[in-house]
């Protein structure tokens, strides 16, 4: 017997919000990067994109465990020499939270094409609102994930 190996055109992909009010962030950018990959799905194959789109709102609200958000830094840099800049977590989660949620989340998916195929079904917004209200889209259950 064969193995199956799903196509493009037999993946349906529904739409999943998550309220990431009181969430720990870690617990949900695993969550989230799974319902991505498509890891949920009895067909998953690692080399095709089988995921789900995924909204997250109240990523303002959203939780460091621990003393991460003073201890952590988010790193960037210039290419020249000495252009490395570092931003404390808690500056990131009181000024850009969106981006905070954004870059943990794409830590764990592949970083290739097929990667950012899939970083392309996420949304990440700081308030309550969203502007995809007419896919429809299935509030998460996220009694699973651990709030802070």
């Amino acid at each position: 017997m064969r193995t199956y190996s799903p196509k493009p055109a037999e993946i349906t992909r529904a739409w999943h919000i998550i309220d990431a009010e009181g969430l720990v962030l870690g617990r949900l950018s695993t969550e989230v990067a799974r319902l991505l990959r498509g890891k949920h799905r009895p067909y998953f194959a690692p080399h095709i994109d089988t995921g789900d789109y995924v909204i997250i709102v109240n990523a303002d609200k959203i939780v460091l465990s621990s003393d991460k958000a003073d201890k952590k830094f988010s790193y960037r840099h210039s290419g020249y020499p000495g252009g490395i800049r570092a931003t404390r977590w808690s500056d990131l989660l009181a000024n850009d939270p969106v981006k905070l949620v954004f870059n943990s989340i794409k830590g764990m998916v592949p970083h290739t094409r097929l990667g950012r195929a899939q970083m392309s079904k996420l949304f990440v917004y700081a308030g309550s609102n969203h502007p995809h209200a007419a896919q429809k889209p299935v509030s998460y259950d996220t009694s699973a994930i651990r709030r802070g």
